[in-house]
């Protein structure tokens, strides 16, 4: 665990003038990313660290629980290793939400889920 006291909230980057083609690239993969991850809706990301020899999303994925909501999260319909927030959630609809996809992923494929994002804070 990283003490809070080493977490970097903000920074100032100076950067050198590009070659100009740039911008495209990075439309180019974005284009590509939005094709296979909810990048137009507010996310933390992925969700669950890949299992040796598996992915996350297919696991979820068989279990049956893609659109699966609790409160204002949902598993993603677009990408399931993804939890969105769909209708203001809060920390719980997402924490609630996780361990209902950990505990339904181990009992379909005895595999247990670790998460990849942290939860930072108390919250209700």
């Amino acid at each position: 665990d990283i003490p809070p006291a080493h977490w970097f909230t903000a920074g100032v980057f100076r950067l050198s003038q590009g070659r100009g083609d740039e911008g495209t690239n990075v439309r180019s993969l974005l284009e590509k990313r939005s094709e296979t991850q909810p990048i137009r809706q507010s996310s933390a990301g992925s969700v669950f660290r890949n299992p040796p020899n598996d992915y996350a999303a297919r696991l979820i994925e068989i279990s049956g629980l893609k659109g699966l909501r609790i409160g204002g999260a949902q598993v993603s319909m677009q990408h399931a290793n993804f939890i969105v927030n769909d209708r203001q959630a809060c920390a719980k609809d997402i924490e609630t939400l996780i361990e209902k996809v950990q505990t339904a992923v181990a009992d379909h494929t005895g595999i247990r889920l670790e998460p990849e994002v942290r939860f930072v804070g108390e919250h209700q």
